[in-house]
């Protein structure tokens, strides 16, 4: 009989690079990381899984056989640009083996994920700011590009790829330009922009990762830049805006940049990571109305929370500390959603976490 458990993977930076002049990242060597959670205790079993250059976000397919790391670089393989690379994975193990590499279609990539039906790759070029898309081989590995869009503006930066639910879309947050961009993804893997289905931004606001709400009405959107966390709900084929609230407590002054947001497997709690205030914000959200209430901000357990992440059962949140260099464990309890301090494990500068099946006989 098997038995299904997870593993954490764990991206990192591990080449110093400059995405913006306020917000230098030093990364240190380390490279993919994999950890076990144990009940209630530390991370266990960490062990380094490859060392490519700044793997800075992690994906899996759903049965956990196959990892995709972009390499975040400006240079990939003696050429301009970034790269992804692909590796089989031991499900039983999670041991990885590199299958190949392709150049990423643009500059430091900060984003991939798999479309639906997982024949595709998607990654968001960052510093370039371009969208591409990557034919899946049967056997993992990735093939030809088969699609490629450049965003138009004075400093695009695309951050994210969310798929839409129900329509499908693409949803690609640019930092850059202020808007949410909709993409229908084709069989072929072209990417077709919906221009109604764009969310204009405020200017100056950058937003940067999107959430999507159990019931598939509502998302959540993390602007980096004015510390604000946004509620769409969806109108037909689209989104509009219902509300907005700040992710920082009143009278906080200082520099604070919105990383990731997520929400509960209840939809009940939606989470953002303030980098700057070193915090998590917990919204409590009312699907009903569209509301977001008063959020209960507690401190992230190290520096720079660049992505959080809940474990499978939901009753513990994983926070990548990326400046001080550690993975937080907290206890959450959807009824009383205080987190509560359980741990914190030394790993380099992480960045991304993602939790993959494993199965054992």
């Amino acid at each position: 009989m098997n038995t299904q458990h997870s593993s954490l993977v764990i991206g990192t930076y591990t080449r110093r690079h400059l995405p913006l002049r306020l917000l230098p990242v030093r990364g240190r060597p380390a490279g993919l990381l994999a950890a076990g959670l144990a009940a209630g205790a530390d991370l266990t079993g960490l062990t380094v899984l490859a060392e490519p250059p700044n793997p800075s976000w992690v994906t899996a397919t759903s049965d956990g056989r196959y990892l995709y790391a972009v390499a975040e670089t400006k240079k990939f393989g003696g050429e301009p640009g970034g790269g992804i690379a692909a590796y089989a994975r031991d499900p039983a193990t999670g041991a990885i083996t590199l299958l190949n590499t392709v150049c990423s279609g643009g500059a430091e990539p900060a984003h991939l994920e798999l479309d639906p039906s997982e024949r595709f790759a998607i990654v968001a070029n960052y510093g370039s700011g371009s969208v591409a898309v990557f034919a899946r081989e049967a056997d993992g590995r990735l093939a030809a590009m088969t699609g490629h869009v450049q965003h138009q503006g004075p400093r695009p930066h695309p951050h994210q790829i969310c798929f839409d639910p129900v329509t499908g879309d693409v949803l690609v947050p640019d930092k850059g330009l202020d808007a949410v961009f909709g993409y229908r993804l084709g069989e072929d893997g072209s990417l077709t922009e919906r221009p109604a289905a764009r969310i204009a931004g405020s200017p100056g606001s950058g937003p940067r990762h999107l959430a999507v709400h159990p019931d598939g009405q509502h998302l959540f959107l993390a602007n980096e830049l004015v510390s604000s966390l946004v509620v769409l709900r969806r109108d037909g084929d689209r989104f509009t805006g219902a509300g907005t609230a700040c992710t920082v407590p009143d009278g906080f002054t200082g520099r604070n940049y919105p990383s990731t947001v997520r929400v509960s497997a209840s939809g009940r709690w939606v989470l953002a990571a303030n980098r700057g205030h070193n915090s998590i914000a917990v919204f409590g959200f009312d699907p009903a109305t569209g509301e977001l209430g008063p959020p209960l901000v507690q401190p992230c357990g190290g520096r720079w929370p660049r992505d959080f992440v809940f474990s499978p059962d939901g009753a513990r949140l994983l926070v990548a500390n990326q400046r001080s260099g550690t993975v937080a464990l907290f206890g959450f309890d959807e009824r009383q959603p205080r987190l509560r301090f359980v741990s914190a494990t030394a790993v380099l500068t992480p960045a991304c976490l993602r939790f993959v099946p494993l199965i054992h006989n």
